[in-house]
Order: structure tokens, then C-alpha cells, then sequence
């Protein structure tokens, strides 16, 4: 039996995902730089989306679990004025807003973000992986098929207006697990009354890690021993070291 490639690494690796590639993809491409045998990630990022993808070596992969639990933060891009039919830019526009809509007023949106604050009931969008009868609901979607989602209940922190020019406005969303900001962004637009879907995304945190702790893939595949840019199991964040990491390890 051949043996399989890579070498046995153990640690975290703070990825600053790039625009266009989707996270298994980017994944794959950081394992093959540091020339690891087994890696996985700790929550998907969509293609159009940028950020912080943790990516977890070895034994570090045991600490999946906990990181999907984790509250996030996001500066989200709203564009105002059209509703798609996956939330956010690379759906079809399905519902504009009425023929005299002008510009949303800070103010006005304002008022309406104080309404999503805290714990809230959201319908997952039909282009979610949760998955109806072993089939994950985006499949539906693809065929045209809009199913029932009940609701589910998420909290959202924080959620501070960044910026606002009238048709576009940035948040910074800080969300438990769960939480769909394609549909947060979809329900902004109703509750204001003039449509919006989500035209940009950042990740700018995951439980105890932050953006400013990253390395972008290109500087990554630049580094002499990319290696080094793993953080060691005994460095993790207290409740996120594996178990199995021994005292002398952690000395």
C-alpha cells in the first residue's frame, strides 16, 4: 500500500481566505504548502468571501468541534434596493424596490438594526447545506424546489453600522453559530422596505482568533518553511488545547 503524502503536522494555521476560491480550495492549497498529512477547516466561507478560515493539522483537528460552536464577527456589505434569490451578489435579482425608492437615511436604518439585536428567530436561506430527507437544502434549490424552513433562534451581539452612503451600508456583525448574514442582510432590507441582499463579506473573527493574527495564502506559498506559521498545539487559547497534548509538550 502506498503511504500517504505529507508530513504529520499538528497545529493551527490563521488563513486570510481570497476572494474567489471556495474554502475546501483554499484549504487544500495551504496543506500543500506546508506539506501536511491531514487538515480540515472550522467553517465555511463562501467564494465571494474573504477572512479568517481556521484551518486545523494533525492533532489540532480535534479542536473542530469547539470552533464551530464559536461566535463569529463579519463586516457585512449591504446593497439596497434589490433582493436576490440566494441573499447575496451571485444570485438572480428576484424583487426590486419600489419605483420612488430613494436613498435610506442613517437614521432610518439605525432604527432598524436596533430590532435585530440580540436574540432573534431567523429562516435558514434554501442555499444552506442543512440538509431535508439526507439532501442538503441548496440541492433543492438548484431544481427550483423552495421547501419550509422552520425557524431558528440565533443571537447577534453586536451589530454597529460602520458606514452608509444611501445604497449601501457596512455592518459589523458579531453572531452566534448558526447565523446567516446573507439573511440578516435579506431581512434588513425588508424591515426598511426597500430590499437588500449581501454584496460583500469579511470574517474578521472566530471565538479567540482574530484577522490580524492571519497570513494571506500568497505571503503563505511565499515563506521559505511556511511550517513556521502554524500555531503550535501548546500555544492554543486555554479550552482549545487537545487533551491529549502532554505536560511536556506544553514545557
Amino acid at each position: 500500500m502506498a503511504s500517504r503524502r505529507g508530513q504529520l503536522l499538528d497545529g493551527v494555521l490563521l488563513l486570510d481566505k481570497p476572494e474567489g476560491l471556495s474554502s475546501n480550495h483554499a484549504l487544500q492549497r495551504a496543506k500543500r504548502t506546508v506539506d501536511a498529512r491531514k487538515a480540515g477547516h472550522t467553517g465555511t466561507l463562501d467564494p465571494f468571501a474573504t477572512g479568517l478560515l481556521v484551518c486545523c493539522f494533525g492533532r489540532a483537528t480535534k479542536i473542530s468541534a469547539a470552533m464551530l460552536e464559536a461566535d463569529k464577527i463579519y463586516e457585512a456589505t449591504l446593497t439596497f434596493g434589490e433582493e436576490t434569490d440566494s441573499g447575496d451578489l451571485t444570485g438572480h435579482v428576484v424583487a426590486q424596490a419600489p419605483a420612488d425608492f430613494a436613498d435610506v437615511p442613517d437614521d432610518a436604518l439605525e432604527a432598524v438594526l436596533a430590532g435585530f439585536r440580540g436574540e432573534i428567530d431567523q429562516i435558514p436561506p434554501m442555499v444552506s447545506a442543512l440538509k431535508r430527507d439526507g439532501k442538503p437544502l441548496y440541492e433543492y434549490a438548484r431544481q427550483g424546489i423552495e421547501l419550509d424552513r422552520p425557524p431558528r433562534r440565533i443571537t447577534i451581539h453586536a451589530l454597529e453600522l460602520l458606514a452608509c452612503n444611501g445604497r449601501t451600508a457596512q455592518l459589523r456583525v458579531h453572531c452566534s453559530k448558526g447565523t446567516y448574514v446573507r439573511t440578516l442582510a435579506q431581512d434588513i432590507g425588508r424591515r426598511l422596505g426597500c430590499l437588500a441582499h449581501l454584496s460583500a463579506l469579511r470574517r474578521t473573527q472566530v471565538g479567540p482568533f482574530s484577522i490580524e493574527q492571519a497570513i494571506g495564502l500568497e505571503a503563505l506559498q511565499a515563506m521559505a518553511a511556511p511550517q513556521t506559521a502554524l500555531i503550535p498545539l501548546h500555544a492554543l487559547p486555554d479550552g482549545l488545547r487537545p487533551a491529549s497534548v502532554s505536560t511536556e509538550e506544553i514545557l
